[in-house]
């Protein structure tokens, strides 16, 4: 691990003359917001959002940009018990299926890690597609069909974001059968299920990645991960990849000091 002086060396540290860059407290925080982000399973608080925090996370939803500007989105806020239970045996059911899915070493790990909070969440918000929202022709979407669907994905980050700098965690629940998800909800078949977040205050915010933490995959190196002008190429100059370094390690660090805030 380099020292905290190397970690000073970070691009993201530097001032921009960019007369539409934001200054440089309101960019630290949009970065801080990003490195510390965490998919929060165990952590939840029964304390419930207040609505007024709740707006505002949806409505940084809601200003996700999405393709021929046809916002496709719902978002559905589960709080009842008995529907939260219902969504929870489709997980449960789901999540048996899974673990057999994975090689010995593997599986072992598996069904040690807790991948949801759905019943300790005081609020469940599932992220819909309605894929016929503006008609079947759409600016943007005319040769890549699944820019809807990516749309809505951008819909979650920004509400993710948004909610952690509120203080909020996020846990994203995928380990269901959509169509159980969809019957536990009553969503019509033809709308598509994009994410069921669990969402509420937390004791904490882990310092890495549940899933980096507990040993099931390393953080992959910004610099293997970019490539110029044809796939493959890594001919990057060498300034670029110290300084890919130093901001991956930069944030690492940002994670890591969350702890003493």
């Amino acid at each position: 691990m380099k020292n905290t002086k190397d970690a000073q060396s970070s691009s993201l540290l530097e001032q921009s003359d960019n007369a539409h860059a934001f200054s440089a407290e309101e960019r630290d925080a949009v970065y801080r917001a990003i490195f510390t982000r965490r998919d929060v399973r165990s952590q939840f608080l029964p304390q419930a959002i207040p609505d007024q925090v709740l707006s505002r996370i949806l409505t940084a939803a809601h200003h996700a940009p999405s393709v021929g500007f046809m916002q496709p989105w719902n978002f559905l806020l589960v709080q009842s018990l008995h529907v939260k239970q219902k969504v929870h045996a489709a997980f449960a059911r789901a999540n048996a299926e899974a673990a057999t899915m994975f090689p010995d070493e593997k599986r072992q790990l598996y069904s040690q890690l807790k991948l949801e909070g759905i019943l300790q969440a005081p609020l469940g918000i599932c992220i819909t597609c309605d894929r016929e929202r503006t008609g079947p022709v759409v600016l943007g979407r005319t040769h890549m069909k699944t820019m809807d669907l990516y749309s809505s994905v951008c819909a979650v980050q920004n509400l993710w974001l948004a909610a952690r700098a509120e203080g909020v965690g996020v846990g994203w629940v995928s380990i269901f059968n959509q169509e159980e998800l969809q019957d536990a909800l009553g969503i019509p078949q033809k709308i598509t299920v994009i994410a069921y977040l669990c969402v509420g205050y937390v004791s904490h915010f882990y310092d890495q990645p549940e899933l980096e933490k507990a040993g099931w995959l390393p953080r992959l190196p910004t610099e293997s991960l970019v490539y110029f002008d044809q796939w493959g190429e890594q001919d990057a100059s060498e300034t670029l990849q110290e300084l890919l370094r130093a901001d991956q390690l930069y944030a690492q660090q940002v994670g890591t000091q969350q702890r003493h805030d």
